[in-house]
Protein backbone atom coordinates (compact mmCIF):
# COMPACT_ATOMS: atom_id res chain seq x y z
CA UNK A 1 0.00 0.00 0.00
CA UNK A 2 2.84 2.70 0.90
CA UNK A 3 4.11 1.96 -3.49
CA UNK A 4 0.40 2.87 -4.68
CA UNK A 5 0.59 5.86 -2.05
CA UNK A 6 4.12 6.91 -3.37
CA UNK A 7 2.93 6.23 -6.83
CA UNK A 8 -0.27 8.45 -6.73
CA UNK A 9 1.77 11.00 -4.47
CA UNK A 10 4.57 12.04 -7.46
CA UNK A 11 1.61 11.38 -10.02
CA UNK A 12 -0.27 14.16 -8.01
CA UNK A 13 3.07 16.00 -8.00
CA UNK A 14 3.51 15.61 -11.83
CA UNK A 15 0.43 17.68 -12.37
CA UNK A 16 0.81 20.86 -10.74
CA UNK A 17 2.38 23.36 -13.23
CA UNK A 18 6.11 24.01 -12.53
CA UNK A 19 5.67 27.94 -13.18
CA UNK A 20 2.75 28.27 -10.81
CA UNK A 21 5.21 29.12 -7.83
CA UNK A 22 7.13 32.02 -10.17
CA UNK A 23 5.86 34.94 -12.22
CA UNK A 24 5.07 32.74 -15.65
CA UNK A 25 1.65 33.37 -16.86
CA UNK A 26 1.03 29.68 -15.99
CA UNK A 27 -2.56 29.88 -18.48
CA UNK A 28 -0.94 30.32 -21.38
CA UNK A 29 -1.22 26.42 -22.29
CA UNK A 30 -4.82 26.38 -21.24
CA UNK A 31 -7.51 24.34 -23.84
CA UNK A 32 -11.04 25.33 -22.73
CA UNK A 33 -12.26 23.05 -25.05
CA UNK A 34 -10.46 20.26 -23.96
CA UNK A 35 -10.80 20.97 -20.39
CA UNK A 36 -14.28 21.34 -20.57
CA UNK A 37 -14.21 17.72 -23.27
CA UNK A 38 -12.49 15.87 -19.97
CA UNK A 39 -14.22 16.97 -17.66
CA UNK A 40 -11.68 19.12 -15.68
CA UNK A 41 -12.22 21.87 -13.21
CA UNK A 42 -10.40 25.05 -12.60
CA UNK A 43 -7.11 22.82 -11.79
CA UNK A 44 -7.56 20.72 -14.56
CA UNK A 45 -8.62 17.90 -12.24
CA UNK A 46 -11.77 15.64 -11.35
CA UNK A 47 -13.27 13.37 -8.74
CA UNK A 48 -13.69 9.58 -10.16
CA UNK A 49 -14.05 6.31 -7.81
CA UNK A 50 -10.83 4.43 -7.43
CA UNK A 51 -11.83 0.45 -6.83
CA UNK A 52 -8.90 -1.62 -5.03
CA UNK A 53 -8.94 -5.10 -6.57
CA UNK A 54 -8.50 -7.35 -3.41
CA UNK A 55 -8.16 -11.38 -3.47
CA UNK A 56 -11.00 -12.46 -2.70
CA UNK A 57 -12.67 -14.89 -0.38
CA UNK A 58 -13.14 -18.00 -3.22
CA UNK A 59 -9.80 -18.19 -4.89
CA UNK A 60 -9.86 -21.62 -5.67
CA UNK A 61 -10.61 -23.03 -8.56
CA UNK A 62 -8.70 -25.43 -11.37
CA UNK A 63 -6.47 -23.96 -13.87
CA UNK A 64 -8.64 -24.47 -16.61
CA UNK A 65 -11.47 -22.50 -15.03
CA UNK A 66 -8.69 -19.73 -13.93
CA UNK A 67 -7.75 -18.85 -17.65
CA UNK A 68 -11.86 -18.87 -18.23
CA UNK A 69 -12.27 -16.44 -15.66
CA UNK A 70 -9.61 -14.21 -16.59
CA UNK A 71 -10.40 -13.97 -19.97
CA UNK A 72 -13.86 -12.91 -19.02
CA UNK A 73 -12.80 -10.65 -16.59
CA UNK A 74 -9.88 -9.00 -19.36
CA UNK A 75 -13.03 -9.06 -21.83
CA UNK A 76 -15.33 -7.06 -18.89
CA UNK A 77 -12.61 -4.60 -18.47
CA UNK A 78 -12.42 -3.85 -22.16
CA UNK A 79 -16.65 -3.45 -22.44
CA UNK A 80 -16.39 -1.35 -19.61
CA UNK A 81 -13.32 1.45 -20.99
CA UNK A 82 -15.14 0.70 -24.50
CA UNK A 83 -18.53 2.38 -22.56
CA UNK A 84 -16.32 4.95 -21.35
CA UNK A 85 -16.98 4.04 -17.46
CA UNK A 86 -13.59 2.93 -17.19
CA UNK A 87 -11.01 5.34 -17.47
CA UNK A 88 -7.89 3.26 -16.01
CA UNK A 89 -7.04 -0.42 -14.98
CA UNK A 90 -4.04 -2.75 -14.17
CA UNK A 91 -2.93 -5.52 -12.12
CA UNK A 92 -0.19 -5.33 -9.23
CA UNK A 93 3.32 -7.27 -9.22
CA UNK A 94 3.17 -9.89 -6.38
CA UNK A 95 1.53 -12.24 -4.41
CA UNK A 96 -0.16 -9.95 -1.54
CA UNK A 97 -3.75 -10.04 -1.58
CA UNK A 98 -3.72 -6.45 -3.21
CA UNK A 99 -4.23 -7.34 -6.97
CA UNK A 100 -5.16 -4.28 -8.88
CA UNK A 101 -7.06 -1.02 -9.66
CA UNK A 102 -9.79 0.59 -11.50
CA UNK A 103 -10.27 3.92 -11.84
CA UNK A 104 -13.52 4.53 -13.29
CA UNK A 105 -15.19 8.11 -14.49
CA UNK A 106 -17.95 8.56 -12.07
CA UNK A 107 -18.79 10.49 -8.77
CA UNK A 108 -21.20 7.64 -7.70
CA UNK A 109 -19.81 5.00 -5.26
CA UNK A 110 -23.39 3.15 -6.21
CA UNK A 111 -22.41 3.22 -10.12
CA UNK A 112 -18.88 1.91 -9.92
CA UNK A 113 -20.39 -0.82 -7.53
CA UNK A 114 -22.85 -1.47 -10.05
CA UNK A 115 -20.21 -1.79 -12.61
CA UNK A 116 -17.42 -3.51 -10.25
CA UNK A 117 -20.11 -6.24 -9.33
CA UNK A 118 -20.40 -6.81 -13.51
CA UNK A 119 -16.81 -7.97 -13.29
CA UNK A 120 -17.04 -12.19 -13.18
CA UNK A 121 -14.04 -12.76 -10.76
CA UNK A 122 -16.26 -10.31 -8.76
CA UNK A 123 -19.42 -12.57 -9.29
CA UNK A 124 -17.12 -15.65 -8.72
CA UNK A 125 -15.77 -14.93 -5.40
CA UNK A 126 -11.79 -14.73 -6.73
CA UNK A 127 -11.75 -10.65 -6.44
CA UNK A 128 -13.00 -8.41 -3.78
CA UNK A 129 -13.31 -4.42 -4.36
CA UNK A 130 -12.77 -1.59 -1.83
CA UNK A 131 -14.30 1.63 -3.62
CA UNK A 132 -13.07 5.35 -2.92
CA UNK A 133 -13.86 9.28 -3.95
CA UNK A 134 -10.26 9.95 -5.58
CA UNK A 135 -9.72 13.06 -7.12
CA UNK A 136 -6.79 13.06 -9.90
CA UNK A 137 -5.89 14.85 -13.22
CA UNK A 138 -8.85 15.11 -15.92
CA UNK A 139 -6.34 14.27 -18.12
CA UNK A 140 -6.28 10.73 -17.07
CA UNK A 141 -9.86 10.66 -19.80
CA UNK A 142 -7.70 10.82 -22.53
CA UNK A 143 -5.62 7.44 -21.43
CA UNK A 144 -7.82 4.43 -23.33
CA UNK A 145 -7.44 6.51 -26.48
CA UNK A 146 -3.95 6.83 -26.32
CA UNK A 147 -3.18 3.43 -24.94
CA UNK A 148 -5.19 2.23 -28.50
CA UNK A 149 -2.30 3.94 -30.46
CA UNK A 150 0.29 2.24 -28.69
CA UNK A 151 -1.47 -1.23 -28.54
CA UNK A 152 0.47 -3.75 -30.62
CA UNK A 153 -1.15 -6.63 -29.11
CA UNK A 154 -4.72 -7.31 -27.34
CA UNK A 155 -4.25 -9.21 -24.13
Amino acid sequence: MKYLTIILSLFIASCVSPSANNNEDSTSAYDSLRAANVGADNYGMKTYVMAFLKRGSNPSIDSIEAIRLQSAHLANIGRLAEEGKLVLAGPFYGKDSLRGIYIFDTKSIDSAKAWTNSDPAIQQGSLEMELKLWYGSAALMEVNEIHKSITKEEF
